[in-house]
């Protein structure tokens, strides 16, 4: 039900722009996270809106990866400036219902996953 789009190359301290669609009409009550996963290295935490539209990043992109949500087109976006050869990795959305608020960045918490999109930052 989820899918992610939007990665592809790009040079060290450029920008792309992912985004997260889903299916359903109850898209809004969803938190929605981003995840990455580098070969070899274990899934991390990104970025996540919550119903509310508040907003919580890891402290790796904050200032440089923006979250978004527009309800209407059941969208989350992930704008990432400033890449970094390090941001180089699979970025997949995930979908939770119930989420604990203060336990956001656990992917636990996360009930659907969509397919990612390959993000390739050359130094």
């Amino acid at each position: 039900q989820l899918q992610a789009f939007g990665g592809g190359l790009v040079q060290a301290g450029g920008s792309l722009s992912l985004h997260c669609t889903a299916a359903g009409r109850t898209f809004s009550a969803y938190t929605i996270g981003w995840f990455s996963q580098a070969p070899g290295k274990e899934r991390e935490f990104v970025a996540a809106i919550r119903r509310d539209r508040n907003t919580v990043y890891a402290d790796s992109v904050k200032g440089r990866f923006t979250i978004t949500r527009d309800n209407a087109k059941n969208t989350v976006y992930l704008q990432m400036n400033s890449l970094k050869s390090e941001d180089t990795a699979v970025y997949s959305c995930a979908a939770c219902r119930s989420c604990i608020y203060s336990s956001l960045p656990n992917f636990r918490q996360y009930d659907y996953w969509g397919e990612g999109t390959l993000v390739t930052v050359s130094s």
